[in-house]
């Protein structure tokens, strides 16, 4: 059901417990499921990287930047994009993603041309927000415009019954 309202939705739960297929179910099973399905891994990225994945960059807007650079929300557009550890991101890039989220429009680094996007906004963290937002650590608007669905996931010591499922599965 959350698949088919086309909402943000966060992923919550530990390291391997099937976050990412979680997402692409929801992907899959949504209403863009014949676009494209894009994958971030924000823990991964240092932070002017990330910056560069997620919006792109102008040429010559920074050394190295040789040519024009599409953004990850650009090519994500029309489909879904996954924010994997969303819980690890700067405050910076934390009020980049809220600018997105509310108002659907950016700007590449070096740019001043705001470029509008269509994108299904999936994210997960194996992070405490609500403790990283009590430590000013994340930001709560953030927080609230990610989670108009939560999922949490539970760890496999929690889900006995699957055991066999997946054995059968690898065997």
């Amino acid at each position: 059901r959350m698949a088919r309202a086309d909402a943000t939705t966060l992923i919550l739960g530990e390291t391997g417990v099937g976050k990412d297929l979680v997402a692409k179910i929801l992907h899959t099973e949504g209403p863009r499921h014949d676009a494209t399905f894009v994958v971030v891994d924000c823990a991964s990225l240092h932070e002017e990287l990330l910056q560069s994945e997620l919006f792109g960059h102008e040429k010559g807007s920074f050394s190295g930047a040789g040519r024009l650079k599409h953004g990850l929300f650009e090519v994500a557009n029309g489909g879904t994009l996954f924010l994997d550890e969303v819980g690890e991101t700067s405050r910076e890039i934390q009020a980049m993603l809220l600018r997105v989220l509310e108002t659907g429009r950016f700007r590449r680094v070096g740019g001043t041309q705001e470029i509008t996007v269509d994108v299904r906004i999936v994210s997960a963290t194996n992070r405490d927000l609500q403790r990283a937002i009590a430590q000013g650590r994340f930001r709560q608007d953030l927080y609230f415009r990610l989670s108009t669905f939560t999922i949490e996931v539970p760890p496999l010591r929690e889900r006995a019954d699957d055991v066999p499922l997946l054995a059968a599965h690898f065997i």
